[in-house]
């Protein structure tokens, strides 16, 4: 299920699903340590002697944002408890503290006394043995912990800045799982609590607040979760939270994220409102997704772990990279710094980076062997390690961090740097086999000797700037290799068209896969070949014809015949399911030939086509369902947000300067 509403700090990451049930609870780090594993945390009300949960499909659900922020606006109502509830979900900016406001409106014509349920279930670490759970009465607060992992959960209702406000109507704590035991939830579907204390082992609690909201009138109140490592780490976040009142801290991180979403004067109210509207919200959710130490996970969306067994919740360089140039461009250099610091870190001896990464540091799970066929493999996608190259040029090409690139220039760029230009086959000057970026197969891929030959030129604009003129002619030397190869050798004259990849080694056994592939575009969009090239017009155009969807959704496929979550067999009509970053290639490239307004209207019908396929939240998942537009993989991909935001960010000064030409 898509996470339609996710909040966070870049340490704490909170997401919601459809329903409006907490999922995700991720803490130290963003996409490490999910405490719930993916199970929902309930919220549930009761009026009137009637108590219904939020996946009650009676609700009626508006899950949105405030603009230009990442507070929630949440619009909830249900016929049969004619209430209607408006709530403002937020994880401050500086501490970690998640507070939800709500707001009940009451349009009958007597006070009603309205009692909200909130769930937590647990699995502290990611497992739910060995945890514990207790209401502290003293403190008017309910804690689950495990080891150096604290969780203070509480409700107010009027004026929160008033401890004595503070409080829980009702709470139980109990066991969960085995023995037929469902969980303490369920206890609160009468309204009324047990009042158990005290659990341990597979654990879960449920809290009360109850609101006297008068007739044709609304009451407030809140539910407020503070992390730490220790007890006294969350009630010192209590504590302030009644000296300052929860307010504040909603009202703070408000101005913060509008103040940091509008940082640069980007022109953007050139465009149409909801193509703006839509880059901001990209952005903040691109910042959602991005830990403090570095990491730019791919996604966070646990669900996925249902269908392979593992998550996205991993950097992967790559990815990394690609987001990182469009933070670059969009002007927030000090997230950039701390993604190339965590490559620097990670980064081998040999000078190449590994499949991905878990948002600490540590290698994460590959399915990328070390030994095929009886000889030994390098387990890497060499793109991975050129785009990060790529991309540190673009920090360095834009802000000139003379300072912060003197760190990095030895230990990470002529690591690399050496390394690519030693990875490479005697033979014909291409780089050496190795996975592509699907993570589907092994060769020399059109994309990766894109990046490969922008990696080498990189490397080159730095050996040149820091006075080695030598290193900067051999990587040039190795980039011009590389393109005279990938011209000789991927260009297929029968076909009229790049093949996607080679395989086997040597002349005699060279084999040309033609599959069209929308990773084609790395040909010209990493600067090795003109966009307008003959044999790269020819290339797209062939891409565009067989990859476009052919049904009322459109967009474009990943690769023809694509069996990824693949929806139908009929590859004729449907090649694949479309992708938000494939059809978003195709709009860059549009952007990057056109010459006047009838030109960068395609482009401009692409981007509204996205716009118009989020969810209404601004959420753009990895793909989206050929024949009813559902969102289908994981929501939010953050590649996804990334190209969009690098797509408008590139069709903005075209759409300068068809206006100029208008004038």
């Amino acid at each position: 299920m898509p996470r339609d509403i996710p909040v966070g700090n870049g340490s704490l990451l909170i997401n919601f699903d459809a329903n409006y049930q907490l999922r995700d609870l991720y803490w130290p780090y963003v996409g490490q340590e999910n405490h719930t594993a993916g199970k929902p945390c309930r919220f549930g009300v009761w009026v009137d002697g009637k108590f219904f949960w939020l996946d009650d499909p009676g609700w009626q659900r508006s899950l949105s944002y405030l603009d230009n922020t990442l507070v929630t606006d949440v619009r909830l109502f249900h016929p049969e408890l004619n209430l209607e509830i408006v709530c403002h979900d937020v994880v401050d900016f500086h501490i970690n503290l998640y507070l939800k406001k709500i707001i009940v409106h009451n349009p009958a014509s007597q006070k009603r006394e309205v009692r909200l349920f909130f769930g937590q279930d647990f699995r502290i670490g990611g497992h739910a043995v060995g945890d514990s759970a207790y209401y502290e009465p003293e403190k008017t607060s309910l804690f689950h912990y495990k080891g150096k992992r604290w969780f203070m959960v509480g409700t107010a209702s009027g004026n929160p800045q008033e401890c004595s406000y503070a409080r829980l109507d009702q709470w139980a704590v109990g066991l969960k799982g085995g023995d037929d035991k469902v969980g303490t939830w369920i206890d609160a579907e009468d309204g009324v609590l047990s009042g158990n204390p005290v659990a341990q082992g597979s654990v879960d609690s449920v809290i009360a607040l109850h609101l006297q909201v008068p007739a044709r009138g609304k009451e407030e109140g809140w539910y407020w979760l503070a992390v730490g490592e220790d007890y006294e780490q969350v009630m010192c976040i209590k504590r302030n939270l009644c000296k300052r009142g929860a307010d504040s801290y909603l009202i703070r991180t408000d101005d913060y994220w509008r103040l940091w979403s509008n940082k640069e004067h980007d022109n953007m109210n050139m465009l149409p409102d909801d193509i703006e509207k839509q880059y901001r919200r990209s952005l903040l959710i691109l910042r959602s997704q991005i830990d403090n130490n570095g990491a730019i996970l791919a996604a966070n969306d646990f669900d996925i772990a249902g269908f392979n067994n593992d998550t996205y919740s991993y950097m992967w360089p790559r990815d990394g990279a690609l987001v990182a140039s469009a933070l670059i461009d969009a002007g927030y250099p000090e997230i950039t710094r701390r993604f190339f610091r965590f490559c620097h870190q990670a980064i081998t001896d040999e000078g190449y980076l590994l499949h991905k990464y878990n948002p600490d540091g540590s290698l994460a799970s590959s399915w990328h062997g070390w030994y095929r066929n009886g000889e030994r493999l390098l387990p890497v996608q060499e793109d991975e390690t050129a785009l990060v190259i790529w991309a540190l040029w673009k920090h360095f090409d834009r802000f000139r961090d003379i300072e912060f690139i003197k760190l990095h220039y030895r230990g990470l760029i002529i690591r690399a740097a050496n390394w690519m230009h030693d990875y490479r086959d005697e033979d014909s000057g291409l780089p050496l086999p190795s996975w592509d970026l699907w993570e589907e197969r092994r060769g020399v891929h059109g994309w990766t000797v894109g990046a490969v030959w922008a990696g080498l030129e990189a490397a080159s604009k730095f050996a040149q700037a820091f006075g080695q003129v030598d290193l900067a002619k051999k990587y040039r030397n190795a980039a011009h290799e590389v393109k005279e190869a990938t011209g000789k050798y991927l260009w297929d004259e029968k076909k009229g068209r790049f093949a996607r990849t080679l395989t086997g080694q040597g002349r005699k056994n060279r084999q040309a896969d033609m599959t069209l592939d929308a990773s084609l575009m790395g040909l010209w969009y990493f600067g090795m070949f003109s966009p307008d090239h003959p044999k790269i017009v020819a290339t797209m155009e062939a891409m565009r014809k067989r990859l476009w969807i052919k049904t009322n959704v459109g967009g474009l496929a990943r690769y023809e015949d694509d069996p990824y979550h693949q929806i139908t067999d009929d590859i004729k009509k449907v090649p694949g399911n479309p992708w938000f970053i494939s059809t978003l290639w195709l709009a860059q490239w549009y952007v990057a030939l056109a010459r006047n307004s009838t030109e960068l209207q395609k482009a401009f019908n692409i981007i509204n086509w996205v716009c118009q396929r989020t969810l209404k939240s601004g959420v753009m998942a990895e793909q989206v369902h050929p024949f009813n537009n559902d969102p289908l993989s994981v929501s939010p991909l953050t590649w996804s947000h990334a190209t969009f935001v690098q797509t408008v960010l590139e069709y903005l000064p075209k759409h300068k300067m068809t206006l100029q030409q208008k004038l």
